[in-house]
């Protein structure tokens, strides 16, 4: 864990790309930015890879609420997807946006409503009732909500609740301005090719599903809605040509990310992408391991595959979507 600000690589590791820009700002950590873009100009391909929890940049105030800061942050983490992100991007020309803010801090991929209110303190230490029957809980109250609270085999997070002002400051220098960014990169891949894809990059941990499947990767689209079914298809394809297993939706079907940005019918697709941690990690699931490389080239191979998809699904005033609408 990194209590001062994000890790560096050194430059022989760090894939080249165009300047980074960043975005946002981490409260406890002056300087630091809550996400870096990175997008040629003009884009090389219609393809954005966004990794929204793999921030590493532990102010040392939320370092010190945590109960068990060291397990708890690597529990969080899609340790080192950022990694695997930098270097796909490289070798393909994608657009890449990637969090510094911890999910710890507050999940990317969750609505800015999607609160457990019961972890956020008035003035006085009590938890805001007239919040606390919000609807919109229905993550939070599993413990992975916009602030996580709790994970499997590990209890509460915290030591204490959280102050409202904390959660506003974040949400307004965190979460806000990461969404606003994203957005506008593709908006600009949209105006270019005249479609766009969204690869919204996480990581898991080994599965083991019904009847005894053990994907490497799940594949979310939410039922649906958030991608044109041609893409995944040539997802699941690509998977299959070099023999590793995906799951659809199960048990990851994509979050707030694709909610907020997908929209099919303008042909701004999303897809989440989950990628088992023993693949690429060693055996703590700790740090880089000797999959890490395959796994690059299995992104790389699979970024370019679908880049030629999605410029095959143009609209414009005189052209319609490649394929037909699906049944109401």
């Amino acid at each position: 864990m990194d209590a001062t600000g994000p890790e560096r690589d050194s430059p022989d590791q760090m894939p080249s790309l165009p300047s980074p820009r960043p975005g946002g700002s981490i409260p406890g950590l002056p300087g630091i930015p809550a996400f870096v873009s990175q997008a040629p100009q003009p884009s090389d391909i219609p393809v954005l890879i966004a990794v929204p929890h793999a921030g590493r940049a532990y102010p040392p105030r939320l370092v010190e609420r945590l109960r068990n800061p060291e397990f708890a942050a690597l529990r969080l983490e899609d340790r080192y997807v950022d990694r695997l992100a930098h270097a796909v991007a490289a070798a393909t020309g994608a657009s890449l946006i990637v969090a510094q803010a911890p999910r710890a801090m507050i999940d990317l991929n969750r609505a800015t409503d999607d609160v457990d209110w019961d972890m956020i303190a008035r003035s006085g230490g009590k938890p805001d009732a007239q919040k606390a029957e919000d609807p919109a809980r229905a993550r939070s109250r599993s413990g992975l909500g916009l602030i996580p609270r709790r994970l499997p085999g590990m209890g509460e997070l915290w030591k204490r609740r959280h102050d409202r002002a904390e959660l506003e400051s974040v949400i307004a220098q965190v979460h806000e301005p990461y969404h606003a960014a994203l957005s506008a990169i593709l908006e600009g891949l949209h105006a270019r090719w005249g479609a766009a894809l969204m690869l919204d990059l996480h990581s898991m941990p080994p599965l083991t599903l019904r009847g005894g499947l053990s994907p490497e990767f799940v594949i979310g689209d939410r039922f649906g809605a958030s991608c044109c079914g041609t893409i995944v298809a040539e997802m699941f394809a690509w998977m299959g040509q070099n023999r590793r297993i995906a799951a659809h939706n199960r048990p990851y079907a994509g979050g707030h990310g694709l909610d907020r940005h997908a929209a099919p019918k303008r042909n701004i697709h999303a897809v989440q992408l989950e990628i088992d941690r023993s693949s690429y990690l060693d055996a703590r699931l700790a740090e880089p391991g000797e999959g890490f490389s395959e796994m690059v080239n299995l992104l790389v191979g699979l970024v370019r595959h679908l880049a030629g998809q999605v410029t095959a699904l143009k609209t414009g005033p005189d052209r319609r979507l490649d394929w037909p609408d699906a049944a109401e």
